[in-house]
């Protein structure tokens, strides 16, 4: 059997695996809430998405993988925005600080679990694969999603950075690629931070922490 979805063919087969995929993502956020990842068990996720552990296994190899593909969904969230709502340089930047302080908010065992992966060395250096199916299902109403190129948050950063530049919203005379490491290590840096010492709202500590990168760009 096959789907057609605006000049996009599905197989049964494909459409099967896109929706189990997602529903353990979306299972393991609702379950994790506060909880440090650590304390979430693969058996809590396959009886709350009601399959085995071979099932989950067959898509996720290792529990941390989830929190890969939670990223890369993240990213192309971020991408299909800036798609519908073009922003440029610091606009660029606030918006993705702010996305982060929502999850932070909502899924922080998620956050940093994604950070403390980031930081083992053992970890993959290639992001989590996500399939044009899963595209489809997660912005049905999207025209020709599943052509949607994913942006990698560096790539986002570095383009924010160089627009910024452009708009002289930075002054000072350095390589985008520098302004784009620094924004980074705020971007990931700031979730370990805010959690050590319990700050609230993240929100307005993460854009202070821009602020002052900014501040001393100029």
């Amino acid at each position: 059997m096959y789907y057609f979805i605006a000049n996009f063919t599905m197989t049964l087969r494909k459409e099967k695996a896109a929706r189990l995929k997602l529903a353990i993502l979306d299972n393991t956020l609702k379950l994790i809430g506060n909880r440090p990842f650590a304390d979430l068990h693969i058996d809590e996720i396959c009886k709350k998405t009601k399959i085995s552990k071979v099932t989950l296994f067959k898509y996720f190899p290792q529990k941390e993988d989830i929190a890969l593909y939670y990223f890369r969904v993240w990213c192309l969230r971020r991408t299909v925005e800036l798609q519908e709502k073009n922003r440029e340089g610091l606009a660029g930047v606030y918006h993705l600080f702010d996305k982060l302080s929502e999850d932070v908010e909502r899924v922080p065992g998620m956050v940093l679990a994604l950070a403390a992966y980031m930081a083992d060395m053992k970890r993959s250096p290639k992001p989590f694969p996500l399939k044009a199916e899963e595209k489809k299902f997660l912005f049905p109403d999207a025209k020709d999603i599943q052509m949607v190129e994913i942006q990698s948050l560096d790539q986002m950063m570095e383009k924010f950075a160089l627009e910024a530049i452009f708009k002289k919203e930075i002054t000072r005379t350095t390589s985008t690629r520098d302004i784009t490491n620094h924004l980074l290590s705020i971007f990931y840096g700031s979730v370990i931070t805010a959690h050590i010492n319990q700050i609230s709202p993240v929100r307005n500590f993460f854009r202070k922490n821009v602020d002052l990168l900014v501040k001393g760009l100029n």
